[in-house]
């Protein structure tokens, strides 16, 4: 009995021995630290930037049709947009590209010079010319297009075609305008025979003699409109001053011009003058491909449209007249 406990004893023993031999020669893995290489940090892309500067008391319907087209054409150019009032060199920031400034003049040659990447449109800034990164617009010297245009209106919507003109006496480019406006009128009536006699063919026309008191503008206006029966008026730029705009919105006449007057008289048809708002979008790709200092020209548009004087419908057909003569396919006849 006693040997067989002995054995038993024993083979647990030897049990136990090979148990620990077998743990002790396993090896046990070491965990490590591995280090962890920083993240690289990399520097955000900085949007290009455009921006208008205009003055914060410009008429709002003005003011919205620049806020429009600017933001517009960034957009599609990829642009971030700002309007400020104010611009001044600190005010020139990494990813600045185009600039679009409207009157008063910032100091834009100087902002120029500081910012030789960027590249500036002055709009009718007074003094400031293209050259380097500045580009201009520039307005059309010729008279006989917005004559041609005022004279194809004029004949549209006078009765029986009473149409007329004041210009000033002595003046070459008075008279190429002239030329235009009957050229005009004959465009859209071919003779504009009145359908009731009159004694007058019409386009009229009434000079101003040079150095006439301005007082006296209006009775020359009243030999157009009392003697002559002219319904429609087209003032000339030179003669087009507030004596004679005040006077012309008390006698029902329908008056075109190309400035307009401050009061806006009664009969006020439309404006005829330089599309700024087109001519940012003409010269765009330009500025946005780094092109400056060039001279961008101006076409004109219509504004100050009274519909109810010229309705929606004949007013596409002015601008149709007029898109075709910018673009040469109608020629006024009086052109230098």
């Amino acid at each position: 009995m006693r040997v067989k406990l002995f054995s038993i004893i024993s083979i647990i023993a030897v049990f136990l021995t090979a148990c620990g031999l077998g743990s002790q020669g396993t090896p046990t893995a070491v965990q490590t630290s591995t280090p962890i290489p920083p993240p690289t940090l990399t520097a955000t892309p900085v949007l290009p930037l455009a921006i208008l500067v205009m003055p914060s008391d410009l008429d709002k319907s003005i003011s919205d049709a620049y806020q429009k087209v600017v933001y517009d054409l960034a957009q599609g150019s990829g642009l971030r947009f700002q309007v400020r009032n104010t611009f001044t060199k600190t005010d020139i920031e990494p990813g600045l590209q185009v600039v679009v400034v409207l009157p008063p003049d910032p100091g834009i040659a100087e902002l120029a010079a500081a910012a030789p990447k960027v590249q500036f449109l002055a709009i009718n800034l007074p003094g400031v010319t293209a050259g380097g990164n500045i580009s201009a617009l520039a307005t059309s010297s010729r008279a006989d297009v917005p004559a041609f245009i005022a004279g194809y209106t004029a004949a549209m919507i006078s009765d029986d075609y009473h149409s007329g003109m004041l210009v000033p006496d002595g003046n070459t480019d008075a008279q190429r305008a002239m030329a235009a406006f009957a050229n005009g009128a004959s465009y859209y009536c071919g003779l504009c025979q009145p359908f009731y006699y009159v004694p007058f063919s019409y386009p009229q026309f009434q000079a101003i003699p040079a150095g006439e008191d301005k007082t006296h503008f209006p009775a020359y206006a009243n030999i157009l409109l009392n003697d002559r029966k002219v319904y429609t008026l087209y003032l000339y730029p030179d003669i087009a001053i507030k004596e004679l705009t005040d006077y012309l919105g008390t006698t029902g006449t329908q008056v075109i011009g190309t400035v307009l007057p401050n009061p806006t008289p009664a009969g006020w048809v439309m404006t005829i003058r330089p599309d700024e708002t087109k001519a940012i979008q003409n010269a765009w790709a330009d500025l946005v491909a780094g092109k400056g200092g060039q001279d961008i020209l101006s076409p004109l548009g219509l504004r100050d449209v009274n519909p109810t004087l010229l309705s929606p419908g004949k007013e596409r057909l002015v601008q149709q007249v007029l898109d075709d003569l910018q673009a040469g396919r109608i020629a006024t006849g009086a052109a230098p």
